[in-house]
């Protein structure tokens, strides 16, 4: 089913899934690499820890809003463009290092 065809209430069920499917990999990194899962997911130790401790109950009525919980980190052009590189195998390599670096040092920033 492509999007075009999707209900306003499909859309709706696939983001809740999404929120959930997110709720529950954070807190799974969380549990098992916290300093690891603030790099990789761009969140607060004060989130880190909420996100920690929430229980099942209280990830599916968090995940059940309209709204997505996670959102695209990358809004630069560069590493956009870095990232979707299609030449060869060595620049690839190369451009996918500093695409991670570059996000890297705005997760520092933000820090």
């Amino acid at each position: 089913m492509t999007t075009a065809t999707m209900t306003a209430e499909q859309i709706l069920m696939e983001i809740r899934e999404t929120n959930l499917s997110y709720l529950m990999l954070a807190q799974s990194l969380i549990r098992q690499d916290r300093e690891q899962a603030l790099f990789r997911l761009g969140i607060s130790e004060e989130t880190a820890a909420l996100i920690a401790v929430m229980t099942p109950a209280q990830m599916m009525k968090v995940a059940s809003g309209n709204q997505l919980l996670c959102r695209m980190r990358i809004d630069d052009d560069m590493v956009w463009g870095l990232l979707t590189n299609h030449g060869k195998a060595a620049n690839e390599s190369v451009s996918r290092l500093h695409a991670n670096i570059l996000m890297a040092g705005r997760h520092a920033e933000a820090a």
